[in-house]
């Protein structure tokens, strides 16, 4: 068996089962999931449809790098999206089965773990799939905290580096003074950069900034700088398992490389929808203006409690309750007694060197259900906490 299997922690939902176990919710109630960041808005019709005309397509092998047509309408999309000049859609587009299996595959791809001393560096807190890879491919996690200036990490040996904007959990979103930064360190250091942009269609006002604009703007160049997507935050399609990673050429052709024997390919039914949603934009505002109609919701009933604040992009609350026995606590408080599930907020970090938890007091709330239901779970949390 892989020794590096034990050196990963347990899945954060894995550590919430063995909280809850033996907790039951209050039975007068009906439970509300908000602990995971999974869309429950209605599947877009067109993708629907989309899926019905494309079935044949399952009696055929696809290719791992995905058809001309699905290549293609990905780099229109991040033209017309970024403001970029058009990609190569043959070199620096790639088709993957979503992002959590592409940032995972990719630093499998990138780390040279001859000596022992690769490191890579992960915003804290942060999603788990970035430790695992890292972990996995036999190079030390090491963790930039919420807040913690870049040039204060010790960047000596790091060959890569995830970024997440819009954050999870804490929906923070970088700026192009942030992103200049990063490029900047990964100039004098020699790292690539990983781009989670899962999130960057989740937004109230302002549509956050992208590693490969940002890049391009200031270079002229997305040399040593790749970004992730996904259908499943966008588009609301969690189950179909779509999405990309495009920029630098030389690590997309590396990419494609190391996916043509250890990743499955995209089914082509998957890829024909995908043409289709990445090519449409209505669907994805009406999914927008669903989001922020919970955010309002979560304005008006939680107002100051618990540290909230409205974040720039995706769609969770970072809520503070220290107050209530922190992350766990707190979580098992509210399975309890009014029967909504949370995730406790130390299951998404890590340890600082000073021995804290940046997540230890929080939790995080996924506000992914119609308005009846986010207003039905905020105003149980009230209820319940005060």
């Amino acid at each position: 068996m892989n020794p590096l299997l034990g050196r990963l922690q347990p899945y954060p939902f894995e550590k919430l089962r063995a909280l809850l176990a033996g907790v039951t919710p209050n039975p007068a109630l009906k439970a509300i999931n908000l602990s995971i960041g999974e869309p429950k808005h209605p599947t877009p019709e067109l993708v629907k449809a989309a899926l019905t005309s494309a079935l044949d397509g399952l009696a055929a092998y696809p290719a791992t790098a995905g058809t001309p047509a699905l290549r293609e309408a990905i780099a229109a999309w991040l033209a017309r999206r970024y403001a970029l000049p058009p990609l190569d859609a043959a070199t620096q587009v790639l088709p993957v089965n979503g992002s959590r299996e592409a940032l995972f595959a990719f630093a499998q791809t990138v780390i040279d773990p001859a000596g022992g001393s690769a490191r890579v560096a992960c915003p804290n807190p942060f999603y788990q799939i970035y430790e695992g890879a890292a972990l996995l491919a036999g190079a030390q996690p090491v963790f930039l905290n919420d807040g913690m200036a870049f040039e204060a990490l010790d960047w000596r040996g790091v060959q890569l580096a995830y970024v997440c904007s819009p954050g999870n959990p804490t929906g923070k979103v970088l700026g192009l003074e942030d992103w200049k930064e990063i490029f900047g360190l990964a100039d004098r250091h020699g790292f690539v950069i990983a781009s989670d942009e899962c999130y960057s269609e989740i937004y109230s006002d302002e549509a956050p900034p992208g590693a490969l604009e940002t890049a391009y703007s200031s270079t002229q160049s997305l040399a040593n700088v790749v970004a992730f997507q996904s259908l499943s935050k966008r588009s609301g399609l969690p189950g179909l398992r779509s999405g990309f990673v495009a920029g630098d050429p030389d690590f997309i052709a590396a990419f494609g490389r190391f996916r043509n024997v250890a990743c499955p390919q995209v089914p082509l039914p998957i890829q024909h929808v995908s043409v289709a949603a990445w090519g449409d934009e209505e669907h994805v505002e009406q999914g927008r203006a669903l989001y922020r109609a919970n955010f309002e919701l979560a304005d008006a009933i939680l107002g100051r409690r618990y540290g909230y604040r409205r974040p720039a992009g995706a769609f969770f609350l970072w809520l503070n309750l220290a107050d209530f026995g922190g992350g766990e606590g707190a979580a098992t408080t509210l399975w309890k007694e009014c029967g909504v599930k949370v995730l406790p907020g130390a299951y998404l970090a890590r340890v600082e060197p000073d021995g804290g938890n940046p997540g230890r007091d929080c939790v995080r709330v996924a506000l992914v259900h119609d308005a009846d239901t986010t207003r039905e779970a905020l105003t149980r949390i009230v209820a319940t906490l005060g």
